[in-house]
């Protein structure tokens, strides 16, 4: 119960953060950059990737990547793993959402990458356990309201021990956020493979409630 109680304190002091800090809804990226001086709420966010490249997913990966850089610039966040393997594109998920985050304004030290997950559940796992070694304490997940719904059980399962920050489309539809060019390229992978070719629908399946972590 205490627990509880302590969370609900903790998403009422961000729900005031983010509401008075200065330059709400700022088209500028580089405004309201944190200081190292302030306190941050969080050591880490983790972000789950989406496929690059794949029209239907656009909104959801840029407003993913634009929630952490708004998460960041408002001092919740100290830092920022971006997580997500090529999966179903031949473009690794955690190094594009870097790449934007970097043109956004986020700083390269305060950006990790963890690039094996292929499912929702391996991204939150995977991403905790480098927190954990990095050692970091304060740990959430900032993504969309479906995932983060989703995430929640998966989570209490996994006994991975973080709190959620979802955005919503709301939000994102209120903020005129910059077109940030990158060189996709970078996060290219050669011979790729797509999991619908390399797996099975069932073998996806069980990847998705997280069957292929060991915890």
């Amino acid at each position: 119960m205490k627990t509880h109680k302590n969370k609900f304190l903790l998403f009422i002091i961000i729900s005031i953060v983010l509401t008075t800090s200065g330059n709400l809804y700022s088209n500028d990226p580089k405004v309201n950059k944190t200081k190292e001086t302030e306190n941050f709420i969080y050591d880490v966010i983790i972000v789950p990737g989406v496929p690059f490249n794949d029209p239907n997913m656009s909104k959801i990966l840029i407003g993913r990547i634009y929630w952490s850089y708004y998460l960041y610039s408002k001092g919740i966040t100290k830092n920022i793993i971006y997580s997500g393997s090529a999966v179903y594109t031949p473009y690794i998920e955690a190094k594009i959402m870097s790449l934007y985050a970097i043109g956004f304004g986020i700083p390269e030290d305060r950006i990790f990458v963890e690039t094996n997950a292929e499912h929702s559940v391996e991204n939150v796992y995977y991403s905790f356990k480098i927190a954990e070694k990095l050692g970091f304490k304060k740990i959430a997940l900032a993504t969309d309201p479906v995932q983060s719904r989703f995430m929640k059980r998966s989570s209490k399962r996994m006994k991975v021990d973080i709190d959620f920050i979802p955005f919503s489309f709301e939000f994102l539809d209120s903020v005129n956020i910059p077109d940030i060019q990158i060189m996709a390229e970078e996060a290219f992978v050669k011979d790729f493979v797509s999991i619908e070719e390399r797996e099975s629908f069932f073998k996806r399946l069980r990847g998705t409630i997280g069957k292929n972590i060991k915890y």
